[in-house]
């Protein structure tokens, strides 16, 4: 079988230093002949190699915005994080649309799928409570879904069978359009803006499933740029609605955690954090927790290594977003 990887190497940069190798958490990474070399069968599309070469020779592979031009109608995924990008007093809407004025048809929040996705989890738990299982385990990280498939496979069975609010969102957005526009499945493109190189691999080779409901995934560094300058271009009012709180705090650590907010939960960031926790799972030990959120990236989906902005200024303007929010609406971020 074929593995596909976002994570990439750029052998003519590689000076063969072992930095990657030292920061690797599924040791996928050896030099030989003097240059790195990935063993696919272990890679996790974490990012931390990229984020630790100093000569920039890792990189994440993700599509180009001229694939939009294979699509007759184009809708927009962005995730809970891309929303924190942006300077304080950026709206949701006009993030939005300026995502419009650079091609973009429509835009499915996915914050607006993260709430569809919580209580879709809580339901689980609720109908699982009584099984052998403890403590379960969120998917919505794919690098870690697949560390775990590496090095924990036997905790396969803790993951909570749901899918990640993106591809909730690609679904969903498909089901409506196709019936309001009478859209067959091949024109519609739903393009993902993505904090990290292993959602790209996700898309591209799923797992757990056959394909993706996602056609695209479109680096947040480089759509952020092309937001910036769209900014204050129009207005747009998504057909498919706006997301709360407690959708937009997904993105960082912690957010599912309060999303969820039943049982005793336990939410760790950074992929050696969540090795250390899932060692203890293995042990045993972690009995009385009910529920782990587990992000592969510091911060959660803001610290991601394609995303723009430092991951503490991206917290703090998520949460008075999530604030902001909670107020105009009245709803409790622990609340359906």
């Amino acid at each position: 079988m074929n593995l596909y990887h976002s994570v990439t190497l750029d052998i003519k940069k590689c000076k063969g230093c072992t930095n990657c190798i030292k920061g690797c958490p599924t040791e996928a990474i050896r030099v030989r002949n003097g240059k790195a070399q990935i063993m696919q069968e272990k890679c996790i599309d974490c990012g931390e190699c990229i984020r630790i070469c100093p000569n920039q020779a890792k990189f994440a592979v993700t599509d180009d915005i001229v694939k939009l031009k294979s699509y007759k109608f184009k809708v927009a995924l962005p995730a809970p994080s891309f929303y924190a990008q942006f300077k304080e007093g950026t709206s949701k809407e006009a993030i939005n649309a300026a995502l419009i004025a650079c091609g973009f048809d429509e835009v499915y929040e996915v914050p607006l799928a993260a709430e569809e996705v919580t209580v879709a989890i809580r339901e689980y738990i609720r109908e699982n409570k009584d099984r052998d299982i403890r403590p379960f385990i969120s998917s919505s990280c794919p690098a870690v879904l697949r560390l775990i498939r590496v090095r924990f496979p036997e905790l396969i069975r803790n993951i909570v069978p749901v899918k990640a609010p993106v591809e909730i969102a690609a679904k969903r957005a498909k089901e409506i359009l196709k019936k309001l526009y009478r859209l067959d499945n091949e024109e519609v493109g739903a393009f993902f803006v993505s904090p990290c190189p292993a959602k790209v691999t996700a898309v591209k080779q799923p797992l757990g499933t056959r394909e993706s409901y996602v056609d695209g995934v479109l680096s947040m560094n480089k759509v952020y740029a092309m937001v910036l300058k769209n900014l204050g271009k129009g207005e747009h009012r998504s057909i498919f609605g706006t997301s709360g709180s407690m959708g937009v705090i997904w993105g960082r650590t912690g957010g599912e955690k309060e999303a969820l907010g039943v049982g005793d939960r336990l939410a760790v960031d950074g992929i050696q954090n969540c090795i250390e926790v899932l060692e203890e799972v293995e042990l045993g030990r972690l009995a009385d927790i009910g529920y782990l959120e587990l992000q592969a990236c510091r911060g959660g989906c803001i610290g991601g290594v394609l995303a723009p902005e430092n991951r503490f200024i991206a917290g703090v303007r998520l949460k008075k977003l999530a604030e902001n929010l909670e107020r105009e609406t009245g709803i409790e971020e622990s609340s359906v």
